[in-house]
């Protein structure tokens, strides 16, 4: 008994010893790692001043988006934070205030996954705004178990609330639309119009994954076919892969994956490639193109993302899907 006992001592020691060793490495890999993203991830270098320019950033009171927020009001342009949760909305505008002095800052409600509420945003600021410079479709949602709401945050709400904003942005040219994607949509291998929420698929997982890879398809496509109807209009898009970033996206995901997670680049070092569509010098009068760490990256964009027939379909679709072919 006194042996069995003894045993079982030892091997919660070794067990404690073990463990705390795992903790330790993993803590230096991870301040290794972040050291080493400080030195090496790319960051929007551009001085632009945004004095007198609108800008509108959804799903801003928190990750990429709270970020990108920040940095316009620190370039001293109007930002309205376009959220769901008004009470972590102004949380946000608080902060941004509070950091930039910049006191032009505001939190509007918009619910991506209601087209109602969409459609109540955009009257608002087409009633209120006078211009509108730039339009950042940041907000994003990996929802388990309810893929309609995650087509229509990621995707089929920011199609309706850019086109019903299109006339401000055009008198306000030249104004540019950016739209936070993921290189996740290269996984897509297309979108099939009669299963587009792919709820056809029966394991639940698999289907939120194929789900979230065909809205991010969607972003990208929706970029390019932007671009092609607005030429010569001075409106131009972008979109844009962040990179691997920890946000509350994965909030929903956890387990091994939450280690995973240590090893991401933070929202701050995320929101860069947003921050540098939305105001470079070097971007003016460039449309329709993929961004990646602060540069244009076609060759990681997917073949099936520059298939013109398939936007320029996705967007009739989408027009009928959201109700806007009926304005």
């Amino acid at each position: 008994m006194l042996l069995n006992k003894g045993m079982d001592l030892v091997w919660q020691i070794i067990i404690s010893v073990l463990t705390a060793l795992l903790v330790s490495v993993l803590i230096i890999l991870k301040y290794l790692h972040a050291r080493y993203v400080e030195t090496t991830y790319a960051r929007c270098t551009s001085s632009t001043d945004l004095s007198g320019k609108v800008a509108v950033v959804s799903g801003a009171n928190t990750g990429i988006g709270y970020f990108t927020a920040l940095d316009f009001a620190r370039r001293k342009a109007r930002v309205i934070l376009a959220c769901r949760d008004l009470k972590k909305g102004q949380e946000a505008v608080d902060k941004i205030k509070s950091s930039t002095g910049n006191n032009d800052v505001v939190v509007m409600k918009l619910d991506l996954s209601s087209f109602q509420s969409v459609r109540n945003f955009a009257t608002m600021i087409n009633k209120q705004e006078n211009r509108l410079d730039i339009l950042v479709n940041n907000a994003g949602a990996l929802i388990l178990g309810q893929l309609d709401m995650m087509m229509r945050v990621n995707y089929f709400g920011h199609f309706l609330l850019t086109n019903l904003l299109l006339g401000l942005l055009k008198k306000s040219a030249p104004s540019r639309i950016v739209n936070v994607t993921s290189a996740a949509h290269r996984e897509s291998r297309g979108i099939d119009f009669e299963n587009l929420k792919a709820e056809k698929s029966f394991i639940k997982t698999l289907t939120a994954l194929k789900a979230y890879q065909n809205a991010k398809l969607g972003n990208v496509l929706f970029t390019r076919e932007l671009a092609r109807r607005l030429e010569g209009s001075g409106v131009t898009s972008y979109s844009v892969h962040p990179g691997a970033v920890d946000t509350k996206i994965w909030g929903e995901i956890s387990g091994l994956f939450s280690i995973v997670r240590w090893f991401f680049q933070t929202p701050e070092e995320g929101a860069q490639t947003t921050i540098y569509c939305s105001v470079s010098e070097d971007l003016e009068g460039v449309s329709g193109k993929f961004y990646y760490d602060c540069n244009e990256a076609e060759d990681k964009s997917s073949s099936v993302s520059k298939d013109m027939d398939l936007a320029q379909k996705l967007w009739e679709i989408s027009e009928t899907y959201t109700g806007l072919k009926e304005q």
